[in-house]
């Protein structure tokens, strides 16, 4: 017989009141756009900000009494995935309230796409939206880029003990490096230097083509490698200035911000020699060599056009932003077959970027080296480094178990969309773009499309697929088992 669960529930439940309480404000702070643009939906916003602010402070009232602070590994899972799913969820209100997406399965998609950095959109005509919706839109990728559970523990500090179970559950077998130790300063330094990214990217937009709402929200979509834009071409509405700023802060929020906060205290080396940035960086100018070169000769394009749009479009995948400057399923097959491989790959851990992450491939690379060498030479000891640090081989288990699950999921995905009715290309593409945050595909959901049209069961199982992505599997696929309830 199974033992009662040893999980501390009212904690649970304390701990979502607070996130949905700021979450509300986020929320009513989207409204103040109504009164610049005189639209008429500051009625379904505020509404929807109450009923988030009442549930979250009921939830809070309810089990204020409870004294005990410590987060468990057991809670910090169940934590973060119920904060994805119920800031989703309560984040939805202001799109289907409004009637602006009539749908609530659309909402919902819309919604947990934003938060979970996706980017994959519902929407046909996103210019004949309001722009307080717009900017909500835009928030939720800016709040779920860095995680509003880092925000909740960087402003206040109280929920700081055990706090480290919560970035564990988020980012399982890949804990982030601490630059404090207390985890509530690491928290404040993260979003730091995310705000002033942030607002760097919004000045200098707004120095190109754009003014102050289209660069914000551009600037919230980036850095938190999302994808979603105010404009029906996405960035293709823009010219070459805004597209380098764009290809450069997608770097940026691609790479470690830990890496980020030592450049900035002047220890750039740490940034420069690091092995995963390195093959990050490696990985982005070699494909953008090999594609400038193919669609130069091949498409009959000016060169400069040809690197431009293939540097962003190679970045805007790699990085899973999933920013449009060119119809790639236009260029050689043999073309967007790679893009569709380099959904697989992501931005580097401790990034905004979503993926299997950079640093997998590269460890799990040079095991298989090793391995080969082993074959050679078997009395010999081959052991995987990383910045100079022998990795112990639990770890390898750990990245080679990610893989192997990650593929698994993907097919079975597959074979889920093919069920209910998506042509091939579509079920791969449709799969492996939300499961890895990327946003276009291939297919019918590729650069120039939406998902409008995927069935509402696919359009649930694909809200799920993004979860599993954004809480990179173990997270949630934990909650499913058995033995998680088990004292």
């Amino acid at each position: 017989m199974s033992q009662r669960p040893d999980i501390n529930f009212k904690l649970i439940i304390k701990f979502l009141g607070i996130l949905l309480m700021i979450l509300s404000g986020f929320m009513l702070l989207s409204s103040l756009w109504d009164f610049l643009y005189d639209e008429k939906t500051t009625k379904a916003i505020i509404i929807s900000g109450i009923i988030t602010f009442g549930t979250g402070l009921s939830f809070y009232q309810l089990t204020r009494k409870n004294d005990h602070k410590n987060i468990g590994k057991k809670e910090g899972y169940i934590i973060v995935t119920l904060t994805w799913l119920s800031i989703s969820l309560f984040g939805s209100l202001p799109f289907y309230l409004s009637g602006h997406i009539p749908s609530f399965t659309d909402a919902f998609f819309e919604t947990i796409s934003g938060f979970t950095t996706t980017g994959a959109t519902i929407l046909e005509d996103i210019e004949a939206m309001p722009e307080s919706l717009l900017f909500w839109r835009s928030t939720t990728h800016w709040l779920g880029g860095m995680g509003i559970i880092v925000l909740t523990l960087a402003i206040l500090p109280i929920l700081g003990v055990g706090g480290m179970q919560l970035f564990v559950a988020e980012a399982p077998g890949t804990t982030p490096s601490r630059l404090h130790p207390r985890i509530t300063e690491t928290a404040k330094r993260l979003w730091f230097i995310y705000v002033i990214f942030t607002s760097a990217l919004t000045i200098l937009l707004m120095m190109g083509e754009m003014n102050f709402f289209h660069a914000i929200n551009h600037a919230f979509s980036t850095m938190a490698t999302g994808g979603f834009s105010t404009r029906n071409e996405s960035i293709a509405a823009y010219g070459p200035y805004t597209h380098y700023v764009i290809i450069l802060f997608m770097i940026i929020a691609g790479t470690n911000f830990s890496l980020h906060y030592f450049a900035l205290k002047g220890q750039l080396s740490r940034l420069l020699n690091n092995d995963e940035f390195r093959f990050y960086i490696y990985m982005i100018f070699g494909f953008t060599i090999l594609f400038t070169v193919s669609v130069y000769f091949i498409h009959d394009t000016g060169f400069e056009q040809a690197f431009r749009d293939s540097f962003f479009q190679l970045v805007s995948i790699i990085t899973t932003t999933g920013f449009i400057t060119a119809d790639y399923l236009e260029w050689q097959g043999f073309l967007w077959f790679i893009i569709f491989l380099l959904m697989f790959t992501g931005g580097c851990i401790g990034s905004t970027g979503g993926g299997i992450k950079m640093i997998r491939h590269l460890l799990l690379l040079r095991n298989t080296t090793q391995e080969l060498k082993r074959l050679i030479h078997p009395a010999a000891v081959f052991p995987v480094r990383f910045d100079g640090k022998t990795i112990p081989t639990e770890i390898i288990y750990n990245f080679l178990a990610f893989f192997l699950l990650y593929i698994a999921i993907f097919m079975i995905g597959g074979a889920i969309m093919s069920i209910l009715g998506l042509d091939f290309q579509t079920a791969l593409g449709s799969t492996a773009a939300t499961l890895g945050n990327v946003g276009p595909g291939i297919g019918n959901v590729g650069p120039v499309d939406n998902y409008a049209h995927i069935p509402t069961t696919g359009k649930w199982f694909l809200a799920f697929f993004m979860l599993l992505g954004r809480l990179e599997l173990f997270t949630v696929l934990l909650l499913l088992t058995p033995a998680f309830w088990k004292k």
